[in-house]
């Protein structure tokens, strides 16, 4: 498949619904024609039976006119991403190409690989992440991290799970989360390293478009890690 998404290929995929999408269903966003509702991969079990149901779901809503697919990498220890990356290779074979989609990801918190770790998730991380992508200074609620070593591996461990060489749009997730922790002067300082490597990125093409997750998810998050670790 091609790098990303393109005006030509969202183009092409819009005008294949032209006789069955309502009136607006399809917007152009940036240059991007982009269906109205996207398919989000959040919630479940880390187990096999869950990514293959996510897999067929995001095929079936690519056959039925939802070009947008939303994921984290924290989303199911990085499950989520790959089940999305397993759709992506049934649709090539059913016709559909990688500049017809629009794949949104994000990064900030801290996660396994695939599963939750029989040890505590903070001795885990250890294990997990070279500590050459950051340092214990750079953790806030023990679990979350935008320093942009740390953002250029999850950039590239995203890229890999979801088998593509471009993310459409890149999201950096609930960066709220370290207010907890530090001043404000010291987490804008945080956000301008951040954006200032994010900014690199764009132009070496790995993502297309850059956003800040949206505010008031922590708890949330945290109740489903609990979840998927119980």
């Amino acid at each position: 498949m091609s790098d990303g998404a393109t005006t030509e290929g969202t183009k092409r995929y819009a005008e294949s619904f032209s006789s069955r999408a309502a009136d607006g269903h399809f917007r152009e966003v940036h240059g991007m024609i982009m269906s109205s509702i996207g398919i989000g991969t959040y919630l479940g079990q880390p187990d096999e039976r869950t990514d293959a149901a996510y897999a067929t779901a995001v095929v079936a809503a690519v056959e039925s006119g939802i070009n947008v697919a939303d994921a984290a990498i924290n989303y199911r220890f990085q499950r989520s991403e790959r089940s999305i990356g397993a759709a992506l290779v049934q649709l090539e074979g059913k016709g559909y190409t990688r500049d017809q989609l629009v794949l949104c990801t994000k990064a900030g918190y801290l996660t396994p690989d695939g599963k939750c770790p029989a040890t505590p998730i903070n001795i885990s991380f250890k294990n997990i992440f070279n500590a050459e992508f950051f340092s214990a200074k750079d953790i806030a609620a023990g679990s979350h991290c935008i320093a942009p070593r740390f953002l250029q591996d999850q950039i590239s461990r995203s890229m890999a799970n979801l088998g593509v060489n471009c993310i459409d749009v890149f999201y950096l997730h609930n960066p709220e989360t370290q207010l907890g922790e530090i001043s404000k002067v010291q987490f804008l300082g945080r956000i301008r390293e951040a954006f200032y490597y994010l900014e690199s990125a764009v132009r070496t093409g790995k993502i297309h478009f850059l956003r800040r997750g949206r505010p008031g998810m922590d708890s949330a998050r945290k109740r489903a890690l609990a979840t998927q670790c119980n």
